[in-house]
């Protein structure tokens, strides 16, 4: 037995036109009778064909009958059927196309006829196969090259943010907690379906490493004020705020020279608003409440909470508990309320960030 012949099962309740139907068929193709509907399904049990010739008039189960069967059921329904038999009426076939034939052949037919009939539908389903093996070779592609634009893009995050930190001395591991924190924040968030609309927005493939360029704009701040070993001065600390709308035009920089903008969209809310207060007293713009973008409150909170338990020239680490009341005693000032609430819920997960990455 050739394997690599088409499959045809041809349903017809009268002997001689099985027979008849057979002869013509087996030089070209592997041919199973079926004498009956209930015979179809027998032999669909055992093998899946690539076209089913299928009388209408039958006893017991007509042909509509059975292609509605066929239909309903995904193992059998993208079986191509061609309906045979001897009505010729217009109704008939309009109904035969309707439950899903994608031929009608009247009989009696001719041999060369029907041939060409169920060659010319085979090649349609073999070509419509490889479409739809091309597509899911093309999707799968796609996939790929996101993938890789993806890890390119993160690459890049990462290697900006730890350019960063390499000039910022003093805050080793800070970038890796902040994701961190921020990480468990959203998690938490979700939990209790809070921001729910806003967050389901958000593609976490992009918002955490996105993070990390909450400083970026560190990168111009002078060597003498970032590392200064004391607290700033009130000009010196001006001059540490710039670093808000440095980063937001280095961003904005980066954006305009590319079509590629989600990667970064979070970027330049979470760089431009971290530093803004739920009361209006932040900076650079004096936001406050709604008016800050969600990016900026979290991220406020999760850096805020790194920069207690840090030490610093101009003061010691608070311990993960000193830091927690102090965050507490600013709800409302200096954070959002309702973060602050959910920030309670998951001080632990804080602390276990913190320790895992170290100062």
């Amino acid at each position: 037995m050739d394997n690599n012949r088409k499959k045809i099962i041809l349903v017809d309740d009268n002997a001689s036109n099985l027979s008849l139907g057979r002869n013509m068929l087996r030089s070209f193709y592997e041919v199973f009778p079926a004498p009956s509907g209930e015979k179809l399904f027998e032999v669909l049990e055992k093998i899946i064909p690539d076209l089913i010739l299928l009388d209408i008039e039958m006893p017991d189960m007509n042909g509509y009958d059975i292609i509605k069967k066929l239909k309903s059921n995904n193992k059998w329904k993208e079986i191509p059927v061609i309906f045979l038999t001897a009505k010729t009426d217009e109704d008939s076939e309009v109904m035969g196309f309707d439950l899903g034939a994608v031929d009608y052949v009247s009989k009696p037919f001719s041999a060369p006829r029907l041939l060409k009939r169920i060659a010319n539908h085979i090649l349609i389903e073999e070509q419509k196969k490889s479409l739809l093996d091309y597509a899911d070779n093309l999707e799968e592609k796609v996939k790929e090259k996101t993938a890789e634009v993806f890890v390119l893009q993160n690459a890049v995050l990462t290697t900006v943010a730890d350019l960063v930190e390499f000039r910022d001395k003093l805050t080793g591991g800070h970038v890796n907690r902040t994701q961190l924190y921020l990480k468990a924040l959203i998690e938490e968030l979700i939990k209790q379906g809070i921001y729910t609309e806003e967050v389901s927005k958000w593609d976490m493939d992009f918002f955490l490493p996105s993070a990390q360029l909450h400083d970026v704009g560190k990168i111009a701040i002078s060597d003498l004020i970032l590392n200064k070993p004391a607290k700033l001065d009130p000009e010196e600390m001006e001059i540490m705020k710039t670093h808000v709308t440095v980063g937001v035009d280095a961003i904005q920089k980066i954006m305009s020279n590319t079509g590629e903008h989600a990667f970064l969209n979070h970027a330049l809310l979470i760089a431009g608003n971290h530093h803004e207060k739920w009361d209006g007293s932040g900076y650079p713009k004096g936001l406050k409440e709604s008016e800050i973008p969600l990016e900026g409150h979290l991220m406020a909170i999760a850096d805020v909470y790194d920069a207690l338990i840090s030490v610093r020239p101009y003061k010691k680490a608070f311990s993960h508990e000193e830091a927690c009341k102090i965050i507490f005693e600013s709800k409302g000032t200096h954070f959002n309320p309702v973060l602050v609430d959910v920030f309670g819920k998951i001080t632990d997960e804080f602390n276990k960030a913190a320790m895992a990455v170290g100062q």
